[in-house]
């Protein structure tokens, strides 16, 4: 009962005090809805880049010869007969799909650019989702063959020469002449996708390995039998290359960094989370200021109250009433306004669009606790006031 009146005289207290409390209840709102839109944001581009990662499979992982890392300069190399037969000695590994970097000049009707090449097998297609546009991709059967597909910034790069239809059209790498037989459409950068499938071009590995670079072989893409079994597979594959050609292996699966993935990204949420409170923490101050006024100007009200019986306690809480019913409604608005931003990033950036539980949970339970921490020390201020200088002063 007198938790109701208190709420009631609370609300006709911030009406009549409407400007004031309407320019507390603007920084709530800006602080709440920053949070909600930063923590919700977060959240929905974890989820995008986890979505899009495991899009390629779980079960996929790339073997690397131990010691070597991309771009770096290769003086080990595997066989190419020995990684085919990987599948027929670990029973863990379905498939592979061994690829080949190098690099060189691409010339096409005398202008010349640099240009890196893959050499890949026809599984490279399924193992890294790379799409087709036109033509074809490369085949087993293309063993030897001058035959390449372009990536989707070569295709980009012949079509401002004026080739808008490139397949069958005859390009110049380094010092061999290549037919094209297919263009790639852009796919998704990511960790287990090589850069060159977008901005070079694809070959033969059979070609590749016989180019003058002669570049080394020490790296290819394995699909796994099921799920989990990276440490089995990695157990098989470090025996199997130990024993065909002495060389040490390391294993990347997808599942480890799936895993890393989610804890950087939560961190980055909370960083967010953390940069919103600033705002957050202005509009808390904000409604400091807002109820010390109040208390200010109410000092003869408190004053009479206290004489007619009203204990410490019930004047604090009527106080502290007005402080959490001004945050909570900012928090309130503030919620809807987060989503909304959030709706509109989502919208413009092709994004999955939610509505996270955490934020809805942050926009009513932060809102009342801003209420109560800032509402506090203004309600403990007038508790504390001596009735005869309030009303002294009244």
């Amino acid at each position: 009962m007198i938790l109701g009146e208190n709420v009631r005289e609370s609300i006709r207290s911030l009406w009549g005090a409407k400007q004031r409390s309407l320019l507390a209840l603007i920084g709530i709102v800006i602080g709440i809805g920053s949070v909600i839109a930063m923590v919700t944001v977060g959240q929905i581009v974890e989820n995008e880049a986890i979505r899009q990662f495991k899009e390629m499979g779980t079960d996929i992982c790339i073997v690397r010869l131990s010691g070597i890392t991309s771009g770096q300069k290769q003086n080990k190399s595997l066989n190419l007969d020995d990684i085919m037969a990987v599948p027929e000695h670990c029973s863990t590994i379905r498939v592979v799909a061994p690829y080949v970097s190098t690099y060189s000049t691409l010339t096409f009707a005398g202008v010349r650019k640099s240009c890196p090449a893959l050499g890949v097998t026809e599984e490279f297609r399924n193992m890294f989702k790379v799409p087709l546009v036109a033509g074809r991709f490369i085949s087993d059967l293309d063993r030897h063959a001058n035959f390449c597909v372009l990536g989707s910034s070569k295709a980009e790069w012949l079509a401002e020469q004026g080739v808008n239809e490139p397949v069958g059209e005859k390009i110049v790498f380094g010092e061999r002449m290549y037919t094209v037989i297919g263009v790639a459409r852009a796919v998704p950068s990511g960790t287990f996708s090589p850069y060159e499938i977008n901005e070079g071009i694809m070959l033969p590995i059979s070609t590749v390995l016989r180019s003058p670079e002669r570049p080394a072989l020490s790296v290819f893409g394995a699909r796994m039998i099921g799920h989990g079994v990276s440490v089995h597979a990695s157990e098989q594959l470090q025996n199997y290359f130990n024993y065909t050609s002495k060389q040490k292996t390391r294993i990347t699966s997808a599942e480890e960094l799936v895993a890393q993935m989610d804890r950087q990204m939560r961190m980055f949420t909370l960083l967010l989370g953390a940069i919103g409170s600033i705002s957050l923490i202005v509009g808390g101050v904000g409604v400091m200021n807002v109820m010390l006024v109040s208390v200010s100007e109410r000092r003869g009200e408190i004053g009479i109250r206290r004489a007619v019986g009203a204990e410490q306690n019930d004047i604090q809480l009527q106080f502290l009433v007005e402080s959490v019913i001004l945050s909570f409604v900012g928090g309130i608005i503030g919620l809807g306004v987060g989503i909304g931003a959030t709706a509109i990033i989502c919208h413009f950036s092709g994004w999955e669009f939610f509505v996270s539980k955490i934020a809805a949970i942050l926009g009513v339970g932060v809102s009342a606790a801003v209420g109560v921490f800032f509402g506090y020390y203004p309600a403990r201020q007038a508790a504390r006031m001596s009735p005869i200088d309030a009303l002294r002063s009244a």
